[in-house]
């Protein structure tokens, strides 16, 4: 293996020797040539290998490179096609900004004019065919065409055109071969060879049939309602093919082409002998001919299109309307429903011009027919399908509460968040103690409190109390003879203290009326004691007598000790002749 080894590095020594040999020979060699120092050809040779020295005299001669060969044929646009795309491309990608502001100048002005364009030829377009189609002129027309055979179409070409040139032919006039033929849209041609054969044949015939000169030639041949003009040249002749009844001026246009012509390709129609390519830039004068006038309208453009358009836009607008307000309106009722507490909108759609709606609702809910003539919807095209379920919205708790307790309108609910039911206002006493039983029975609630309801059993005794409290009859002085205007107070007394004891006795109350009798100190104490207590037992007398129970009634007689006035003068003194009353509460309700 040493052996190889030594052998293979000996070889690579003898090549890299033979290489520098044959290099330093090259470079000799070509310094003779050239006639240049091994130096200088070193500097030549490093401006040829430099590419920055390369690309700079390119770039010199580059542009007048690329204009020359544009000129000689289309090989340098097609090769740069694709570096162009891509080179768009590759912009676009980076930055989009760059080639859309470069081209926004432009954009705008095309696209406005491309719309108008297409806007005007949509609008005779559309005004052509309703005007062909509809009108009273239309059926004249489609009568006529079923009556004479024809098509409709060439019906409305028969009417509405003036003329229009058809076809043009180039025919050789010495061979009387065809040298170019042009045709307008829409219209359907025979063998334009064979008709170019017929016209000179036509032609010679006349010529020879007739004895004509050779000079003179046939002008016009008319068929129907096609007409053949025929202008002359010095090589060629022009026919035209016209349908309709063409003006004697465009006999110049067809005079000034074939002119044209001839001054353009003179020599090749000389030494014409069948080959028609180099006569193919003669269709630009042929086609100078095709010309075509139609009636005028008396009427203005677009009249039965701006109609048409009209009525479709205002049915379109009516629909869009009321469609939208019928949109509008089942809206604004789906909202509402999906407001209420207890109604749960599962389900809402249209289907086949109506309205079908589902869900859940709590019977104490709003109901959706309400709601629904609010929304000025028509009823017959709504379909509702509603479930009961009980719902646990406050507003529908407060509401259930009030008409399961039977709470009297001066009683409100309203229920927290921890599902607590408060009650306030006031309401009777016996009612507050049926609540306190029954509010179990109410769903979604865990607690109830009634610290803010006023018993109106209790506020009532308290009314009773002070009334009684504030009465005071008199007496003739030294008697027990009421004074004549007390009558009427005593008997309203009466009526209070019932209340009161019926009310006391409701709520479990015990309640003890004194009847207080007093005496002014004119007499002696004995006997203002006496008088004070005969006073107060006839009130008791009177009121026993009108059915009212005793018991809770007890008669006392103060004397002069409890003043009902104090410091009163002489005639003053009569309001301490009388009797007072003081109510007493005992167990009252918690």
């Amino acid at each position: 293996m040493s052996n190889n080894y030594f052998q293979r590095e000996k070889s690579k020594n003898i090549s890299n020797s033979d290489r520098r040999q044959s290099s330093d020979e090259l470079s000799e060699l070509r310094r003779l040539l050239f006639g240049v120092e091994k130096t200088e050809l070193d500097k030549l040779y490093e401006r040829l290998n430099n590419p920055r020295i390369t690309a700079e005299d390119v770039s010199g001669i580059l542009p007048d490179a690329t204009k020359l060969r544009s000129l000689q044929d289309h090989t340098l646009g097609d090769a740069m096609v694709t570096t162009v795309e891509h080179a768009i491309q590759a912009s676009v990608k980076k930055d989009e900004n760059v080639l859309a502001t470069a081209i926004f100048p432009i954009v705008g002005p095309a696209t406005r004019k491309a719309v108008t364009s297409a806007l005007q030829e949509m609008m005779q377009s559309l005004d052509r065919t309703l005007e062909y189609s509809v009108s009273p002129k239309s059926v004249r027309w489609r009568l006529e065409a079923r009556q004479t055979g024809k098509t409709f179409a060439e019906i409305v070409l028969l009417r509405t055109l003036i003329y229009r040139v058809e076809q043009v032919f180039l025919i050789h006039k010495k061979n009387g071969l065809l040298l170019q033929h042009i045709v307008a849209p829409l219209v359907t041609i025979q063998d334009p060879d064979l008709v170019a054969a017929m016209l000179t044949a036509i032609q010679d015939f006349v010529r020879d049939s007739f004895h004509t000169q050779n000079k003179d030639g046939l002008q016009s041949l008319q068929f129907g309602d096609l007409v053949i003009w025929i202008e002359e040249g010095p090589q060629a002749v022009l026919a035209s093919i016209i349908r309709g009844t063409a003006p004697q001026e465009l006999r110049l246009v067809f005079q000034e082409a074939i002119e044209k012509i001839h001054q353009k390709f003179n020599q090749e129609l000389i030494s014409f002998e069948g080959e028609t390519e180099p006569l193919a830039g003669s269709k630009t004068d042929l086609e100078s001919c095709l010309r075509s006038q139609q009636k005028s309208k008396q009427k203005s453009n677009y009249t039965y299109a701006l109609v048409f358009l009209s009525l479709i836009a205002s049915t379109i607008g009516l629909w869009s309307f009321f469609s939208i307000r019928e949109r509008i309106r089942w809206n604004t009722y789906l909202k509402k429903l999906d407001s209420q507490p207890g109604i749960i909108v599962v389900k809402a759609e249209q289907q086949y011009g109506k309205y079908f709606i589902s869900g859940m609702r709590d019977p104490l809910a709003v109901d959706p027919n309400e709601l629904l003539q609010q929304t000025n919807l028509n009823p017959e095209e709504i379909r509702s399908q509603w479930e009961n379920f009980i719902s646990l919205e406050p507003q529908l708790i407060s509401k259930r509460a009030t008409q399961l307790l039977k709470a009297p309108k001066t009683v409100s609910f309203k229920v927290d968040a921890n599902g607590i039911l408060h009650a306030s206002g006031s309401a009777p006493h016996e009612w507050i103690v049926k609540a306190r039983k029954l509010w179990n029975f109410i769903p979604g609630i865990i607690k109830y409190q009634d610290n803010n309801l006023i018993d109106n059993t209790l506020s009532l005794i308290e009314t009773y109390k002070k009334q009684i409290e504030q009465e005071r009859l008199f007496f003739f002085e030294g008697t027990t003879e009421l004074l004549p205007e007390e009558e009427k107070k005593i008997q309203g007394l009466q009526i209070k203290i019932k209340k009161m004891l019926y009310a006391t006795k409701s709520v479990g109350m015990k309640v003890q009326i004194q009847i207080l009798g007093h005496t002014d100190n004119s007499g002696t104490d004995n006997r203002n004691i006496i008088l004070s207590q005969n006073r107060a037992n006839k009130i008791l007398s009177y009121l026993s007598s009108q059915g009212i129970d005793i018991s809770s009634l007890s008669a006392i007689g103060v004397s002069s000790s409890q003043p009902l006035r104090l410091e009163l003068s002489e005639k003053e003194r009569k309001y301490n002749r009388g009797v007072s009353f003081e109510v007493v509460l005992t167990d009252s309700y918690k």
